[in-house]
């Protein structure tokens, strides 16, 4: 059973990071976004707003995780939005949202600690275990989808995995850094669209898949 409540959302991992670009376990290390990564907000902002032509509106609110990389994707992605259509989405910061603590393995290359963490629940020392971070993700989402509006959640890859989990979804997947993905719920569970960050401003399109995203153990 879903422990998300059965209502649409989009997600959006923050832009490239120099310890992303390194394999570096990051975090709650408050790394900034990288030359690569402030353009990959800006392309996904561009992506973004090509879905509000012709009156529609994908989402109405923006929540982020108060960590700078996602905090300046969203920013960027707000503003972004703001050029091209005008609108001027509410940005609101939830701490819930906050990438999970990987203790003493921060700063650390990504290494064979990593699949143990989420499958077998060995915890570093002083890190947050995957169980605590999928309630923590639950807790943030559910509270963004108790308001009748639809939510766009700039955060983090590992939280995202949380979220996977506790959506009944395969957990071990990589999300690409700002790449936009549109979640529903339908009879048969949770489906997951990646929006293609390659096209143009006016031409957004969403790769139709089941489930696209790639299974691979990084952060």
């Amino acid at each position: 059973m879903s422990q998300i409540a059965p209502k649409p959302y989009w997600y959006l991992r923050h832009g490239e990071t120099d310890w992303n670009r390194q394999g570096l376990a990051q975090g709650r290390t408050d790394i900034p976004l990288n030359e690569t990564g402030r353009q990959q907000a800006l392309q996904a902002g561009r992506v973004l707003a090509s879905l509000f032509d012709n009156g529609q509106k994908p989402f109405d609110r923006i929540v982020s995780s108060p960590l700078t990389r996602a905090f300046v994707t969203a920013e960027t992605v707000q503003k972004t939005i703001q050029h091209y259509t005008g609108i001027t989405l509410p940005l609101h910061v939830d701490d819930n949202l906050q990438e999970v603590c990987f203790g003493i393995q921060e700063g650390t290359p990504m290494g064979d600690w990593y699949r143990p963490w989420i499958e077998d629940g060995l915890t570093p020392e002083d890190a947050e275990s995957f169980g605590a971070l999928t309630d923590r993700a639950r807790l943030a989402v559910n509270e963004a989808l108790a308001n009748p509006d639809i939510p766009l959640i700039v955060a983090h890859g590992a939280l995202f995995r949380g979220l996977r989990h506790a959506m009944n979804l395969p957990v071990d997947i990589r999300l690409p850094n700002a790449v936009p993905v549109a979640l529903k719920f339908t009879r048969t569970g949770w489906q997951t669209e990646m929006l293609d960050p390659s096209v143009s401003a006016t031409n957004g399109t969403l790769l139709h898949s089941k489930d696209p995203l790639e299974y691979k153990s990084e952060q």
